[in-house]
């Protein structure tokens, strides 16, 4: 699987070996897979950029979980050799972490893989998930910890925002199943939200006021280039949350329950689980 080293992978990770299931993780950053899951995993290097490691990868193996790194914009020129390289290889089924509403959204990076892969020949399923709950934990954590606020210009337009580890569940459950072959499943959490409300769940938590600040899609440009975000990352992200502002992700789905046999967390459960992230 790529992106282990990230929020949804690292989750894949730790519940397919809860599970005693074998996985082969593969990551820029070996070491720091080293570190994060020790010696019992087989850990190998991957590059998309680097072709070479793509074999090493991709050995024997039958099906594949992939993820497009939010640094990598040009997907042809760096995910799909990676695709034709499996396909080479042998693998059977990948499933691809999408974006829900990605049929009204062609301009996404994840919109040409989903297209590249529905030609390849081999069978994928598309995860096609809301916003992450760990976002919150993760991209905004400083600012809600260190500024009481959360910055990102979507205005009233409400996320049906998901945990990270109900997505992870349902992508072991494609990996290790059948059945699940040239699907697409729009992934949410319990409830759609906009961001006084989720402000709201996080000041009642914390016990101290935080304020969603609905900033203009240029003052959060501006702001992330201060901040050294890169310019193509920038603009993706502005981009979605332009698109989440006209509803976007506003849509509740059943699938979660539908794959899982029960309900996705709330993100009221996830902040109280989450707190300490976010004390000063």
């Amino acid at each position: 699987m790529t992106g282990a080293s990230g929020n949804v992978g690292g989750e894949i990770m730790r519940q397919m070996l809860g599970q005693g299931l074998s996985v082969r993780a593969a990551d820029v950053d070996l070491a720091g897979l080293h570190s994060r899951f020790g010696p019992g995993p087989e850990l190998v290097l991957f590059d998309f950029a680097k072709p070479e490691t793509h074999v090493t990868t991709l050995d024997s193996i039958k099906r594949v979980f992939l993820l497009r790194p939010p640094h990598i914009s040009n997907v042809k020129r760096y995910l799909f050799p990676f695709i034709d390289a499996a396909k080479f290889a042998g693998v059977e089924h990948i499933v691809f972490l999408s974006l829900i509403g990605i049929e009204q959204n062609q301009r996404v990076p994840h919109y040409k893989v989903e297209q590249y892969l529905r030609s390849s020949g081999i069978a994928y399923t598309f995860l096609r998930a809301s916003f992450f709950m760990q976002n919150l934990s993760g991209v905004h954590r400083a600012e809600i910890r260190d500024r009481d606020e959360i910055y990102v210009p979507v205005g009233n337009g409400k996320t049906s925002f998901i945990d990270v580890r109900d997505i992870a569940a349902v992508a072991v459950k494609t990996l290790t199943e059948t059945g699940h072959e040239s699907q697409a499943y729009e992934l949410t959490g319990p409830e759609a939200l906009d961001y006084y409300q989720v402000a709201d769940i996080l000041s009642n938590i914390l016990g101290r006021k935080i304020t969603y600040r609905n900033p203009s899609v240029s003052a959060f440009v501006w702001k992330s280039l201060l901040q050294s975000t890169p310019l193509s990352l920038t603009l993706i992200m502005s981009y979605l949350y332009t698109q989440t502002k006209r509803g976007m992700s506003e849509k509740v789905t059943g699938t979660v329950k539908e794959i899982l046999g029960r309900h996705p967390g709330s993100l009221e459960e996830f902040v109280k689980k989450s707190r300490q992230k976010w004390i000063k």
